[in-house]
């Protein structure tokens, strides 16, 4: 039994949920479907969910929203005129986006509310274009089916309860439709999950089924060795461990949200990453375990943007009781969270995403903290740099690896400014400067991979 999610770019038009729904109509397996809302057609298109955002700004903002509200209809106008199915949906989509604007006055619960529209629409017109196709489906909303999640706006997080209530969809026997990104909480207010929140709810649905495989579908067949945008024809994995994708989707593999993962890996079921223009691809294989061959040791290589490094030397760190955990409480009180903290028996590094210190003087208020807290014998920042992630099962039990990063970033003059390997030795992070990413990584992946 499995469960399937189609991404945005798998339904953006009438051509492309046709493609979805034969998907669905040929493979009596598929119990459940998570449907995220429509992307881009072409490059400088818009999708519907960046729609709604503007149809909310221009709302809050006093402005007029015909012309937003237009665009937004136009879009689902050409998707139920292509299917040709029932066009009263378009009379309900348009009702429920007002009602919203009417109602709602809280502007971060209206926010939540109009950016699920893009999801709930497409999972409307989905279930209606099966049965069409004479195919028994059945739209649920996240509420019917049973997906109860925390009451933080554009935060939500899942309340352990939904796994019931979705284990008893199995005795149905309709395809279920379900909307992804959202879920509603016991006050009844509609709540986005952060983002990927559509992976996040295939996921969940996933589990709650206890489905045999989750099949997320996107435009794409495989996972990559290497960004394909930065790499010249990449290896195409073909199956990854979780940890892995883990460690890939941290550093910037977008096709898969890192968050999305944890529902699944805690029950152990597979993912197999398949592409909607072409089924028949096998596609990647996301596992519990797979086997490692020792010429193999890593399996992808990523490097992302926008990091800052706050360091401090202290003489005698290591022996003062409670150093460390009172300079992590400074990042703590302003909510700033910490991905890598690299350090010597007298220093100590805090690796931070540079944009959660936007707005409020964040990070001028750490530094000065610090320095009045810490009493630290000096206290540097390096900002504009970018992690480099190589990653691979076979990594722990393979000699020299490093040394082939390490080389690799010699012979093309870049500076590496951290390194870090955590104990379980499945990856290995280099923070480098921004201006080099590119160059960092195309020469670290010809060092392992041609």
């Amino acid at each position: 039994m499995k469960v399937a999610k189609f991404g945005g770019s798998s339904l953006c038009s009438s051509t492309q949920v046709e493609k979805c729904a034969n998907i669905i109509k040929n493979d009596s397996e598929i119990k459940a479907v998570v449907v995220s809302a429509p992307g881009k057609r072409f490059e400088k298109d818009t999708k519907v969910t960046d729609l709604l955002i503007a149809l909310y700004v221009n709302h809050t903002a006093d402005l007029k929203t015909d012309n937003a509200l237009q665009a937004i209809m136009d879009r689902y106008d050409d998707i139920i005129t292509g299917l040709d199915i029932d066009r009263t949906l378009l009379d309900t989509f348009e009702a429920t986006i007002k009602k919203y604007l009417t109602e709602i006055k809280d502007r971060d619960r209206l926010l939540d509310a109009l950016k699920s529209c893009g999801e709930d629409f497409n999972a409307q017109l989905m279930s209606a274009y099966l049965n069409k196709l004479g195919i028994n489906a059945v739209y649920l909303s996240p509420r019917d089916a049973g997906i109860f999640v925390t009451d933080e706006s554009s935060n939500a997080a899942l309340l352990e309860e939904s796994y019931a209530h979705l284990a008893k969809l199995k005795e149905r026997d309709e395809v279920i439709i379900i909307p992804g990104f959202f879920g509603e909480s016991k006050n009844g207010h509609i709540v986005t999950f952060p983002r990927g929140g559509s992976d996040i709810t295939g996921a969940i649905v996933a589990r709650g089924l206890l489905a045999d495989i989750y099949e997320n579908y996107t435009d794409q067949s495989y996972i990559f060795s290497g960004h394909p945008g930065k790499i010249e024809n990449p290896l195409p994995i073909t199956e990854v461990t979780y940890r892995e994708m883990r460690e890939l989707s941290y550093a910037g593999f977008g096709i898969f949200h890192d968050e999305a993962l944890q529902p699944l890996y805690e029950v152990e079921i597979p993912v197999m990453i398949k592409n909607t223009n072409a089924p028949e691809i096998e596609g990647t294989k996301i596992v519990p375990k797979r086997a490692v061959t020792p010429e193999k040791p890593v399996i992808g290589i990523s490097c992302d943007e926008g990091f800052t490094s706050i360091s401090v030397r202290h003489y005698l760190m290591n022996r003062e009781i409670g150093y460390t955990r009172r300079l992590l409480r400074v990042f703590e009180k302003y909510g700033v969270n910490i991905e890598h903290i690299p350090s010597g028996i007298d220093n100590l590094s805090v690796i931070v995403r540079s944009n959660q210190f936007d707005g409020n003087n964040k990070k001028e208020n750490i530094l000065k903290e610090i320095e009045e807290r810490m009493n630290p014998d000096w206290i540097g920042i390096e900002e504009n740099l970018a992690l480099l992630v190589i990653v691979g099962e076979g990594m722990e039990r393979h000699i020299g690896v490093a040394n082939k990063a390490t080389k690799a970033l010699a012979d093309h003059n870049i500076n590496i400014r951290m390194m870090n390997q955590g104990s379980s030795e499945i990856s290995m992070v280099f923070a480098v400067r921004m201006e080099d990413d590119d160059l960092a990584l195309s020469s670290v992946y010809n060092e392992y991979f041609k």
